[in-house]
C-alpha cells in the first residue's frame, strides 16, 4: 500500500508537467495539421512528394507506448489496435516501428519487426530525454523512407491524453498527408503562397510533418502518467480494504486464542479443585 501510494504521488506530479506540455502543444499542432491539410488540397502531388498515393505494397505501423508497466490497460489497448490495423493490410508487407519497450515486447516474435539496419533502433530512448530535436531525428528517418518508396503508408497509433482517468487510442495516417476534407457548403482554402510553393514544400511541410509526430509523442507521455496514476490509486484503495479485511482476521485470531487460553486456565483450576 505504501509502494503503490508513493507511486501514485510521482506519477501525479510528473503528470502535471507532461500535462501542460500537451495542452500547450496541442492547439499549435491542431491549427498546423489543419494548414497542412489544406495546402495538400491545393498542391499536386508532383509538387509535395508527402501527399502521393502510391499501391500499398509496404505499410508501417509506429506503436508508440511506455518502457514501464503498473498503467492499467495504457500499453494493452495500443498494442492490440497495432494489431489490428496490421490484420486490415494482410495484402500487403506490414512493418511495425515500436516505440517503447512495452510495445517491442508486444510484437516481439511475431512477422512484423523490422529488420531494415536503417530504421531507428533507439526508439526507447526517446522517453529518456523527450525533446522535439530527438524526436525529429525519428520522424525525418520515417520521411526520407517515405519519400524514397521505401515505404508507402505510415500509420501512427497511440494513447490521446483527455484527462487523468481517460486515455483515448488514436490511429492517425502519418504519411501520405491526407487532403482536409471539405464540410458542405464550405469552399476549399485559395493561398496566396509566399514564398515559393517550394520553399514551402521543402520547409514547411517537413517542419509540419515532425510537430505531428512530436505531438503524438507528448499525448502517450501524459496519457501514461494519468494512466499510472489512476491504477495506482485504484491499487492504493484495493490494498487499504485488505489490510482492513486481514486486521479483521488477525484480531478474529486473537480473540478467539485467548478465549481458548482462558478456557484452559479455568478447566485446570476447576480440575484442582476436584
Amino acid at each position: 500500500m505504501q509502494i503503490t501510494s508513493a507511486m501514485k504521488m510521482v506519477s501525479a506530479a510528473k503528470l502535471k508537467r507532461a500535462q501542460d506540455a500537451i495542452t500547450q502543444m496541442r492547439p499549435y499542432a491542431q491549427k498546423l495539421q489543419e494548414i497542412l491539410g489544406n495546402l495538400t488540397s491545393s498542391l499536386d502531388t508532383t509538387d509535395n512528394v508527402y501527399a502521393q498515393e502510391r499501391d500499398l505494397k509496404n505499410v508501417l505501423i509506429v506503436g508508440i507506448n511506455s518502457n514501464r508497466g503498473l498503467c492499467g490497460g495504457f500499453n494493452n489497448n495500443v498494442a492490440k489496435e497495432v494489431k489490428r490495423i496490421a490484420a486490415q493490410h494482410k495484402d500487403s508487407r506490414v512493418s511495425i516501428l515500436p516505440i517503447g519497450k512495452k510495445m517491442a515486447d508486444s510484437v516481439k516474435g511475431t512477422d512484423f519487426v523490422i529488420t531494415d539496419e536503417t530504421m531507428p533502433s533507439n526508439t526507447d530512448e526517446l522517453w529518456g530525454d523527450l525533446s522535439f530535436d530527438n524526436v525529429s531525428e525519428v520522424a525525418q528517418t520515417l520521411m526520407d523512407k517515405f519519400e524514397n518508396g521505401v515505404i508507402d503508408k505510415i500509420v501512427i497509433v497511440y494513447n490521446a491524453f483527455k484527462n487523468a482517468g481517460v486515455q483515448i487510442v488514436t490511429t492517425e495516417q502519418f504519411l501520405p498527408i491526407a487532403p482536409a476534407e471539405q464540410a458542405n457548403g464550405k469552399e476549399s482554402v485559395d493561398y496566396i503562397f509566399e514564398p515559393s510553393k517550394e520553399e514551402i514544400v521543402n520547409n514547411l511541410i517537413p517542419s509540419s510533418l515532425k510537430t505531428q509526430f512530436y505531438k503524438a509523442m507528448l499525448d502517450s507521455h501524459a496519457a501514461e502518467h494519468g494512466a499510472r496514476m489512476t491504477a495506482m490509486h485504484k491499487a492504493t484503495d484495493n490494498a487499504t480494504d485488505l489490510k482492513k479485511e486481514l486486521q479483521l482476521f488477525y484480531n478474529k485470531a486473537r480473540q478467539t486464542a485467548i478465549t481458548n487460553e482462558i478456557l484452559e486456565i479455568v478447566g485446570g483450576a476447576e480440575a484442582l479443585n476436584e
